[in-house]
């Protein structure tokens, strides 16, 4: 069964523009705000891209709220009772594909936080395709601590397609693949564990969530326009998916309904 969305982004992107729809009032209380960016630049190339001007409004939108900004790592220590607790309004900012606009835009506007960021990866593309950096721009940004690089898998499928149009043999093999190898490769580059994963398009099925976890990936991160609870799988955490047409306002929305006043945490 595919617990991916169908059309993932198309449907997040809507779904992310409008706060009031994406926490339910009987839903659990939120353990943290996963936001996921993808490009940044002066003006809007595609639907994926943030413009600059909109992710001022929303570094200002996290100040405003009072939200901590965590490492992914933290989150998921909690989760695994790891850590006792988190603090108010946590959020964890994720950065998916490796774009150059990341370290040409996306950094030098976070540089001053100091908060904790985490890159998801596929290696195919790094050093090779045009728009993505080279690995040398992605150990600048690790070697200044705040930055940690994980996997998007190697070369970014639909795991979910893939499934459909090989032979469960085949599509074992390859699937394995794409999970084992990104996070090797990555290992191997920057020396430190690499323990998430994020689903490509945001797609997976129940077989994906156990291939993850035996690939050694502890959490893997999802679509969704939720809030991350404790009654979401740690193969499929939710993500709110960041396109420009969420405002610095419409974040603000999204921050302060994820934890309201008095809430527990």
């Amino acid at each position: 069964m595919a617990l991916g969305l169908s059309s993932p982004l198309l449907h997040a992107a809507s779904a992310a523009s409008n706060p009031a729809s994406a926490t339910a009032s009987s839903a659990p209380p939120s353990q943290a705000l996963i936001l996921c960016y993808h490009r940044f630049a002066d003006t809007v190339a595609d639907s994926m891209t943030v413009r600059k001007s909109t992710f001022s409004d929303h570094l200002q939108a996290i100040q405003d709220t009072g939200a901590h900004v965590i490492p992914l790592a933290d989150l998921v220590a909690f989760r695994q009772g790891k850590l006792a607790k988190l603090p108010p309004r946590a959020v964890v900012i994720t950065v998916d594909d490796g774009h150059r606009s990341v370290s040409e835009v996306f950094a030098p506007m976070v540089a001053h936080t100091n908060w904790p960021i985490t890159l998801f990866i596929y290696p195919s593309a790094i050093s090779n395709a045009s728009y993505a950096m080279r690995w040398e721009q992605l150990k600048q940004l690790q070697a200044t601590g705040h930055y940690s690089i994980q996997s998007h898998t190697y070369w970014h499928p639909n795991l979910v397609r893939e499934r459909k149009q090989q032979s469960p043999a085949d599509f074992e093999r390859f699937a394995r693949n794409q999970l084992q190898r990104s996070k090797a490769v990555l290992q191997d580059r920057f020396g430190q564990p690499v323990n998430f994963l994020a689903w490509p398009f945001g797609m997976f099925d129940e077989g994906l969530m156990d291939m993850a976890a035996a690939a050694g990936y502890q959490a893997s991160l999802a679509l969704g326009n939720k809030p991350c609870t404790a009654s979401d799988p740690m193969q499929a955490l939710p993500r709110h998916l960041m396109v420009d047409e969420v405002s610095g306002k419409r974040l603000h929305q999204l921050i302060t309904s994820a934890f309201p006043a008095g809430a527990p945490t």
